[in-house]
């Protein structure tokens, strides 16, 4: 069986890594192909996870847009599907390239599986493009790789065969455990001895641009006057339009430590260090739980409820007040403690190898009478219904 995973950005390698592994190890036989759609960040995180494309298609050019990335995808991944001839393409997540790659494999007949799918907000511009894009993609998925119980509710939902659908965790679970052990190399050395109580900051999307991240610079400024045992770490994205906000308001303000982009092996560390993170990541709401660290999520809605349901994150938006009173709050309860025994909604760390087993069923007992769904596939902690 031949195997062609696509990727295009740091998240979908870290969460990709995983099942790459675990796929190599059944015998499989995997091809890796990178779109560029990040070029640093993407190039960093692959060699973390020592993997090597078999494919460059170098796509990301400057100010690109996600049409201008979706385009040239289009254009330059079809060799490939032409030379490779897979029996499934593998993608993972809800960027551009992952919408993309499933287009372009549709148009070659090759099934698609889609790793971590159906996270809803159910509002088609927030955030944006990702909710189209992956919503887009398990309407050309042939199977769905659902991290919870509630994505698997979500897909049913939107009329999605459930024969198809296998709730997995996810294999961020994976990746996170297998670095918190491993050594660091710390890029900046001020985050080698931090003392005191820190607060990770990240702010990088689409809908955090302008007041809303002007809003988050100065509830970090807030928080810091507060608080003097605070020291505040934040990695500074490479996007222009959140760089010079960030430089302008944060630059020289006390215990505010900015810093260029981390390693995932230093950020993961960074995450288990900070007694509370502040963020509009997607990613880093799963990731807070296998850290053990809380999350203040600075957005108005999530694809990830299981984080909010389960006590492990808070939606507070980007008002500069609710920010600064909700970590004040949190801070205060010593929220951290208070959560270091509640379960990981997002899974046990053993998700890569239940989408490699899956991978690699016969489809006549895959999509047959084989119990391969959640009741053989249980995820540890919380079934995220409501109950535990």
């Amino acid at each position: 069986m031949r195997i062609l995973t696509v990727f295009g950005t740091r998240p979908e390698v870290i969460k990709l890594a995983p099942v790459i592994r675990a796929t190599k190890r059944r015998g499989l036989e995997v091809i890796l192909c990178a779109t560029g759609q990040h070029r640093e960040m993407l190039d960093q995180t692959m060699e973390v996870f020592s993997l090597r494309p078999d494919f460059d298609l170098n796509v990301m050019q400057t100010n690109q847009s996600p049409l201008d990335v979706a385009s040239r995808i289009f254009m330059e991944l079809s060799p490939v599907l032409e030379r490779t001839r897979p029996d499934w393409l593998v993608v993972q997540g809800d960027t551009t390239t992952v919408f993309a790659a499933s287009w372009v494999s549709y148009h070659f007949h090759v099934p698609i599986a889609h790793v971590e799918a159906g996270l809803r907000t159910q509002d088609r511009f927030q955030p944006f493009p990702e909710e189209m894009n992956r919503r887009l993609t398990s309407v050309l998925a042939d199977m769905h790789f659902a991290p919870t119980f509630l994505a698997e509710r979500n897909l049913v939902a939107e009329g999605v065969d459930p024969a198809r659908v296998f709730v997995t965790g996810n294999p961020v679970v994976d990746a996170v455990e297998a670095l918190l052990d491993a050594p660091v190399d710390w890029s900046d050395s001020r985050l080698e001895d931090l003392e005191g109580r820190v607060v990770l900051v990240t702010a990088h999307r689409r809908e955090s641009f302008g007041p809303p991240l002007e809003q988050i610079c100065g509830a970090i400024v807030d928080l810091l006057s507060a608080h003097s045992d605070l020291t505040a770490v934040l990695p500074v994205h490479l996007n222009p339009a959140v760089r010079d906000v960030v430089k302008r308001l944060l630059g020289g303000v006390p215990r505010m430590i900015l810093t260029e982009p981390l390693s995932y092996p230093a950020f993961v560390h960074l995450m288990r260090r900070a007694e509370l993170i502040l963020s509009d990541s997607g990613g880093v709401q799963e990731e807070a739980p296998s850290v053990r660290t809380p999350v203040l999520v600075l957005r108005e809605i999530t694809e990830r409820p299981e984080a909010v349901e389960s006590g492990w994150a808070k939606l507070v938006g980007s008002s500069r007040r609710r920010i600064v009173e909700t970590a004040s709050a949190w801070l205060a309860q010593n929220k951290k403690q208070r959560l270091a025994h509640c379960a990981n909604p997002f899974g046990d760390g053993r998700s890569g190898e239940r989408i490699a087993e899956l991978l690699t069923v016969p489809a006549e007992q895959r999509f047959g009478d084989m119990e391969t769904s959640t009741q053989k596939l249980p995820i540890c902690g919380v079934d995220i219904d409501g109950s535990n």
